[in-house]
């Protein structure tokens, strides 16, 4: 499969982090994302802090979604994002451990992918308020493949406690 596409594809990227400083984390996550081959940085949702869900006892995360036009493949886009988490200090010990930072590739265009190791649109995005709602921030009237309009599921995660973060100075 080739890394690279002839035309451009707009993707969204869910990033979160719940270890050291997860608003630097993200920061510097987003312009990692500026700097790939063959990609270009367009914009990012504000900041969000939400408890982690399917585990107890640790630190609240901070979440956001980033806009980026590319002509990565999936795969090569999803490799890229590994490697960002990586240099981020990402390990991963166990499942659902908390972490340095988590890149998870969410939407591709509006593509459904079904890959090892790669599913787009990604696996219960629309049952989570921590990508819904900067998502809907971003881009309101975006359509989740097979799923629907992401501005119209948010009251289905309404019960799912997460708060906005001030702007950074």
């Amino acid at each position: 499969m080739s890394t690279v596409r002839t035309s451009t594809v707009t993707a969204f990227i869910g990033l979160g982090a719940n270890l050291g400083d997860p608003v630097a984390a993200i920061a510097d996550a987003c312009t990692a994302l500026g700097a790939l081959p063959e990609t270009s940085f367009v914009a990012r949702s504000g900041n969000y802090r939400s408890a982690p869900v399917g585990v107890s006892g640790q630190p609240d995360y901070i979440n956001a979604v980033a806009k980026i036009e590319t002509r990565l493949s999936p795969m090569a886009l999803l490799v890229a994002l590994l490697d960002i988490e990586t240099r981020r200090g990402r390990t991963r010990e166990y499942a659902m451990a908390p972490r340095t930072l988590d890149l998870d590739l969410l939407l591709y265009g509006n593509q459904r992918i079904a890959l090892p190791g790669l599913q787009v649109p990604h696996p219960r995005m629309h049952e989570r308020a921590f990508v819904l709602v900067p998502l809907a921030e971003l881009a309101p009237a975006l359509e989740i493949p097979g799923i629907g309009p992401a501005a119209a599921l948010l009251p289905t995660v309404a019960a799912q406690a997460i708060a906005p973060l001030p702007p950074a100075p």
